[in-house]
């Protein structure tokens, strides 16, 4: 094998974001099959391994000499196996290129531990909220488009926060805007009502002190077809920032140490300096109580989702001015 060569080699994929792992896999078997297009593809789900086929799916096969072995939830990999994996990752034989995909947790993290320093590893870790524009832009420079910051926050907070659909959203603009500028209008227009009330407008109507539009904006919004669940992300989002925006205003600190600090993009800084008027830590802690309880709710707790997010959106307002709800 060259150098460079994949095989005689294994990556390991760590994160529990499946489309950056599911791309992480999909690259290494790319550069496999273009170095040896023969070459068998094998993917198991590592708990399958308990039958010991793992030693079989590394030996190749009688019409391929070289293998590509897929193994998912890494964390799922029998206690009896854990040797061999650990063996075979550490020295792979010069025609296999072995791949190993754990969603992260502690589950595993004794073989983790073992082989992290001595194979490649590539992470497939959530992207946070603030920086999704940032990925939105890279997408749409991929799909031979580009978007300005404006214009990917716009996305963000069109379709939410899932990479999936971010990335499927991508793909229907690239169909209509290849080669162009795509801006926040363009955004708009494109997904038509969804763009202008979603889980973030619903949550800055809430903080701000108008639950009337709130309540509105959310039964909109969910009969559009928006998950329960983004509502209470954007609102905890929102509310931790505000939270150590709070703790920070009486700091002296330049504006980018501040948004730092607090997690956010720092254009957001200018909309916490507004709501931080109205809010104090203890409102703020009472709020985020809320959304913890309604977050369990609409995750399968409470019979009526659109109910509980109802009452968050009044306990919020409640929050917001001290006042007992």
């Amino acid at each position: 094998m060259k150098a460079s060569s994949v095989f005689g080699s294994t990556l390991l994929v760590v994160g529990s974001e499946p489309l950056l792992a599911e791309r992480a896999v999909r690259q290494r078997i790319k550069q496999a099959t273009a170095e040896q297009p023969d070459a068998e593809i094998s993917e198991v789900d590592a708990a399958a391994l308990a039958d010991g086929s793992f030693a079989d799916l590394i030996g190749g096969s009688l019409f391929a000499s070289r293998a590509v072995v897929v193994v998912d939830d890494l964390a799922g990999l029998p206690d009896a196996q854990v040797d061999l994996v650990k063996r075979t990752a550490l020295d792979p034989h010069p025609e296999l290129c072995l791949v190993l995909v754990h969603g992260g947790g502690t589950k595993g993290k004794a073989l983790l531990d073992a082989l992290k320093p001595k194979v490649q590893v590539e992470k497939a870790d959530p992207i946070r909220n603030w920086d999704l524009p940032k990925f939105v832009a890279a997408e749409a420079r991929s799909l031979r488009m580009s978007m300005d910051a404006a214009g990917a926050q716009a996305l963000v907070d069109a379709v939410g926060s899932d990479l999936r659909t971010l990335v499927g959203a991508l793909r229907q603009l690239a169909s209509d805007y290849a080669d162009q500028a795509v801006d926040v209008e363009g955004v708009r227009r494109y997904f038509g009502g969804r763009a202008e009330v979603t889980s973030f407008s619903v949550a800055d109507d809430a903080l701000a002190g108008r639950p009337g539009a709130a309540l509105e904006k959310l039964r909109w919004a969910l009969a559009t077809g928006v998950a329960p669940v983004l509502v209470t992300s954007a609102l905890a989002g929102t509310l931790r920032g505000l939270g150590k925006y709070l703790d920070l205003r009486s700091a002296r600190l330049p504006d980018n140490e501040v948004a730092r600090q607090a997690g956010v993009p720092p254009w957001k800084l200018k909309e916490l300096s507004r709501l931080a008027r109205d809010w104090s830590p203890r409102g703020v802690s009472s709020a985020i109580k809320a959304v913890a309880v309604a977050d369990e709710q609409v995750k399968g707790a409470a019979a009526d989702p659109g109910f509980a997010l109802e009452q968050l959106v009044l306990a919020v307002d409640a929050a917001r001015g001290g006042r007992r709800h």
